[in-house]
Parts: C-alpha cells; sequence; structure tokens
C-alpha cells in the first residue's frame, strides 16, 4: 500500500549549493518531512518536502526565496497522486496494458506535474518517474495502459508542462516490443 501524502513541494536549483542552502531552510521554515533532497544532473540540486498543505507552501517560499535566481522550476502539488510517489522510486515492477507513453521534460519538477496530472486524468499506470540523472538535466514519466487511455494521459501531462515551455516531446507507443522494455526501466 502507498501512504498518500497531503501536499509535496519541489525546487530545482541550478546551484547545488545554494540548493543546500535552501533545503536547509525548508525543512526549518515549518513542519515538513523530506521526501527527495539530492543532487541531479547537469550539476542541479532539488529538494522536494511533504506535509499537510500549508506546511508545505511556507517551506517552498522559504526555498524560493533563499534560492532566488537559482530557481530552475518548482511547483506545489496538494493531494498527489500516490502512483507519482511510487514511480519516483522505480517501484513498478512490470508495464499493464498494450501501449507505454512517454514525457519527456526540460526540468525534474515539470515530469513531477506532468506526471500527476496524466495519472489524475485516465485509467493508466504510472512505471517510474525518472529525475534528470544520466539525462542531461531533463526528466521523463513513463506511462501505460490502453492506447486511448496513455493518450489521453500523455496529451494531459504534456499540456501542463507545456504551457510553461518546459515539454521537450511527448510519444505514445502502442503495442510496444516487450525486448525493449527491460532497458527502458
Amino acid at each position: 500500500m502507498i501512504a498518500r501524502l497531503q501536499a509535496v513541494g519541489m525546487i530545482e536549483f541550478n546551484s547545488i549549493a545554494v540548493g543546500i542552502e535552501a533545503a536547509d531552510a525548508m525543512l526549518k521554515a515549518a513542519q515538513v518531512a523530506p521526501l527527495i533532497i539530492k543532487t541531479i544532473c547537469p550539476g542541479k540540486f532539488v529538494a522536494a518536502v511533504h506535509a499537510d498543505v500549508a506546511s508545505a507552501r511556507a517551506a517552498l517560499n522559504a526555498g524560493l526565496a533563499t534560492g532566488a535566481s537559482t530557481v530552475v522550476d518548482h511547483f506545489l502539488i496538494p493531494n498527489i497522486s500516490p502512483e507519482v510517489i511510487s514511480a519516483l522510486s522505480c517501484a513498478c515492477e512490470h508495464v499493464p496494458g498494450s501501449a507505454v507513453g512517454i514525457i519527456e521534460t526540460f526540468s525534474a519538477a515539470s515530469a513531477v506535474v506532468a506526471a500527476d496530472t496524466a495519472v489524475k486524468t485516465s485509467q493508466v499506470s504510472l512505471i517510474e518517474v525518472r529525475l534528470a540523472m544520466g539525462l542531461g538535466g531533463k526528466a521523463i514519466c513513463l506511462l501505460s495502459g490502453d492506447v486511448a487511455a496513455v493518450q489521453a494521459a500523455v496529451d494531459a501531462g504534456s499540456s501542463a508542462v507545456g504551457e510553461a515551455g518546459l515539454l521537450v516531446r511527448k510519444v505514445v507507443i502502442p503495442g510496444i516490443s516487450p525486448e525493449l522494455l527491460p532497458f527502458i526501466m
């Protein structure tokens, strides 16, 4: 069973040093718990916390104030989908459905927003949200299900990040080759 988090706030920084300083400010600003705090490629830093909405917002605001000009992207998602939390840790072991959808973004934070929007829009499974490690600073989310559901989810997730100019590409592959799956998961 996946625990439900009330709200998640994440900030992506282009400076590791300032990212660490801002993460400290986030944790001190409100009663929040760390979710993800780490360096990502290429030389960026991401800090994500979870708590009730007001506390997550207070922590996010403290991190944004500390990070200032080093902030690449950020979000606050109240009632984040539990599938997103699971996919951040690569907890999916198989790919249900006949189609795979991929949303590729320019930032780690925008991939989480795209994934959350996608799974709340359509009956799909979230395979993984991969945050900028070995991706040149970009991020991807992988979804699966029947072709129509995956297409609807990919369109919705892409729209959520496309408005901010953070969408690189979106792809839906109907009937993906089973031999390919071990190489992308």
